[in-house]
């Protein structure tokens, strides 16, 4: 397998990212975690994929940050411990980052779990659509043990699946839970026979393919915001939502709307639309 910590796959409609350093069970080194922004910004770019699965290399997983770098997150570009706590902070940043671009994703996300997802392991799945695991995989957030605290989703984001009290529980105590708990818990979705990883991920694919894509962006939207907001204000991105899909669906015309003739006669200087507009609000009250 290639060298790199980082192996990104684009083939048509997918995309898969193997997170690869087996030797320490696909660790997150700094150059790792850069790697994996990066690829994550060239599948954000993309038109072409519509789904993205992420897996790691040998029988694990991600256990996580390596702690072993964390004494250098306080360096400056130039390998210097100038920054101090700031150089944490910009590093905790860009790994939330990390998390928030990959959760925005106009693609339907998978997380493969085998072995151990752990600390930010565990904090990648959070941040995906979809967490398919083996039966012999693990999960927690351990960071206690090392007298450190998470950074990027696993309290906050932990939190919003499995309630305050649980999330204390794995935070404070730092065990390793089994893979169908995080499925009796809501963390997950399903647990499969070790060996069927694969497989099983194939078949949700599948099932994904059949559906309209632009209905699959749009729910994919208004779910992480329904989530996050009040009942009216989530019923708001339902109801235009609706709209939207009217719209591409064929029932775009509008009484009252422009068809675009504001912005064209704009662009091409040749209509007297934007110019009647401008002229009778340019100085509108401004006196």
């Amino acid at each position: 397998m290639s060298e790199s910590p980082i192996l990104l796959d684009m083939n048509e409609d997918l995309a898969r990212i193997t997170l690869n350093r087996p030797h320490v069970h696909n660790a997150l080194s700094m150059e790792m975690s850069d790697l994996f922004m990066d690829a994550l910004q060239m599948v954000k770019k993309s038109t072409d994929v519509n789904f993205l699965v992420i897996q790691g290399a040998g029988d694990t997983f991600c256990s996580g940050d390596d702690i072993t770098e964390m004494v250098h997150w306080g360096d400056d570009e130039h390998g210097q411990p100038t920054q101090g706590a700031n150089g944490v902070m910009r590093r905790v940043r860009l790994y939330q980052d990390m998390a928030n671009t990959l959760e925005e994703l106009d693609k339907i996300t998978i997380s493969a779990v085998d072995g151990v997802a752990v600390g930010g392991g565990l904090e990648i799945t959070m941040a995906c659509d979809f967490v398919i695991a083996t039966e012999r995989a693990l999960w927690g957030m351990p960071e206690i043990d090392a007298g450190i605290t998470p950074g990027w989703g696993g309290v906050s984001r932990l939190s919003r699946y499995i309630g305050k009290r649980r999330v204390k529980e794995i935070n404070l105590l730092g065990a390793l839970m089994p893979s169908q708990r995080a499925v009796e818990w809501n963390l997950w979705n399903r647990v499969v026979e070790n060996g069927r990883l694969r497989d099983e991920v194939e078949q949700l694919l599948s099932v994904l393919r059949s559906k309209n894509r632009q209905a699959l962006r749009q729910l994919k939207y208004i779910c992480n915001r329904a989530c996050e907001t009040d009942l009216q204000s989530a019923l708001g991105y339902e109801m235009l939502s609706a709209g939207l899909s009217g719209a591409v669906n064929g029932l775009w015309e509008v009484k009252g709307a422009d068809k675009g003739r504001g912005v064209t006669d704009f662009t091409d200087k040749g209509g007297s639309l934007w110019r009647d507009r401008r002229r009778l609000a340019r100085n509108f009250w401004s006196d």
